[in-house]
């Protein structure tokens, strides 16, 4: 929320990740930023894996947009990405309105 309230809304994704990774910094949360995670196939691991925005504590996935509103295309991408990579919690976060809009996806 601190990005949002600092930086508001008009800004690429870039931007947003770069002043996210200050944050997280700032309060010690453990993260890796576009952090590859491999994407297994019937139990075969792909060529190419997906490219994480940022991996928090190891285990959640975090997925930053910067769009006029989220929808159910956002959403499904972080759905796949979770089940693609077996972790189980995302939060979607999105910079492009007057207010932080995000979202805490699980999959089971």
């Amino acid at each position: 929320m601190e990005v949002h309230r600092c930086l508001g809304r008009g800004f690429t994704e870039y931007v947003y990740q770069d002043a996210l990774e200050l944050e997280l910094k700032k309060r010690e949360v453990p993260f890796e930023r576009e952090k590859t995670i491999a994407v297994n196939y019937k139990g075969t691991e792909l060529k190419h894996g997906y490219v994480a925005d940022f991996l928090c504590y190891g285990e959640i996935i975090l997925e930053l947009k910067a769009v006029s509103e989220l929808d159910d295309v956002h959403r499904a991408q972080l759905i796949n990405y979770l089940k693609a990579t077996g972790r189980n919690v995302g939060l979607l976060m999105n910079f492009g309105k007057g207010s932080l809009q995000y979202e805490r996806i699980i999959y089971t």
